[in-house]
Order: structure tokens, then sequence, then C-alpha cells
């Protein structure tokens, strides 16, 4: 099962996508990750990525796909794979359908996890990461809701987005997000 995981950063996609890949037993692929990854490693995409994410902005599309592409190739997603803060855009909507397509793999359901600006702001300030200052958080919701937003209508156009609220306790949200994972034919 193909399953992109949209919300705002501090909704706790993190926690919740880690529950569900290892509830379906596919690899967890978070674009942040990747990112944060590459800087650390020093890779090139990782200097390339470093000015953007230390001001707030989103990594360009190209050094995104890039990481993508190299993930995707790898044989633990043939079965599935869960994508976490990607995509963040149309364009690599549309970029990820291409390969996915090609591939013979298309997305199977997206979750949009829906929480109040106001409590993505507490969560993120109260858990303390260097790029998590009030500056950049203010930053990121402009992203998110300038340049993400419209893939939720992207996907509802397709049929395959399901909207879970994010508040409330960890399993709570689980429980709503096993249910939208069987709805679309996957595990009940």
């Amino acid at each position: 099962m193909r399953i992109i995981f949209l919300g705002p950063p501090g909704a706790g996609k993190g926690t919740q996508s880690a529950r569900l890949v290892k509830y379906l037993g596919i690899p967890h692929l978070s674009t942040g990750e990747l990112l944060r990854q590459a800087v650390r490693q020093h890779t090139q995409a990782g200097t390339l990525a470093e000015p953007y994410m230390s001001s707030g902005q989103l990594v360009p599309d190209e050094i995104v796909l890039k990481l993508v592409d190299e993930r995707l190739a790898s044989d633990d997603c043939l079965a599935g794979a869960m994508f976490d803060g990607f995509p963040r855009n149309l364009r690599q909507a549309e970029a990820l359908d291409r390969t996915l397509k090609a591939a013979g793999r298309p997305i199977d359901l997206v979750l949009e996890l829906k929480v109040d600006d106001a409590d993505v702001i507490k969560r993120l300030a109260d858990r303390g990461r260097s790029d998590d200052r009030p500056e950049v958080i203010a930053e990121r919701l402009r992203s998110y809701w300038n340049q993400t937003r419209p893939l939720l209508d992207y996907y509802r156009q397709k049929g395959i987005l399901h909207t879970i609220k994010g508040d409330g306790a960890p399993d709570e949200v689980f429980e709503r997000i096993k249910s939208a994972v069987a709805e679309a034919g996957g595990p009940q």
C-alpha cells in the first residue's frame, strides 16, 4: 500500500506515520528526515538544502525529488511506502504520480492529519528543535498553507483523500487512521 501523509508541521505526522508503517510493514519515507540526514552527512543535496531549511523555507523541488526518486528505487519500497512530508506542492505530486504510474504502483490513500494552527504552534514550540524558533514556525505554516493546501483538492478530486482529526490522544488518532486505511482496502 502506498500512502501519502499530509498535514502542517507539528500535527503529529511523525508519531502517527511511525505507528502506521509498523502496522502495515512498509518503509517510512520522510522527506524531512531524508533532508536532515543529507545535511548531517554533508552530501551535495544536504549542502544545497541547508540554507533553505535553516531559514524556514521549503527546499526546492529538484533537490527533494532527487532524494525521493533515489529512495523509491530501493527494494524495500516495492510493496509500498508511507510518504511523510512529500509531496508538498502540485508539481511534486504530479512528478510522484508519473514515477509511480510508470512503475505500475499508484498512490492508494492520502491521509490529511488536520490540526488547528494554534495547536501546531504550541506543539512545535514545546518540542524544542533548533529549527522550531517562532519566526521559523510562522514561515513553515505560511509555506504549508500556500503551497501544500492545493494538494488536498488534487487528491480529493482523485477520490483518495481521507481527512483525520488530529486532536485527542495518540491512540484515538491512530484508530481513526486505521479505519481510513481499511476503507481504502488495507488491513482491517
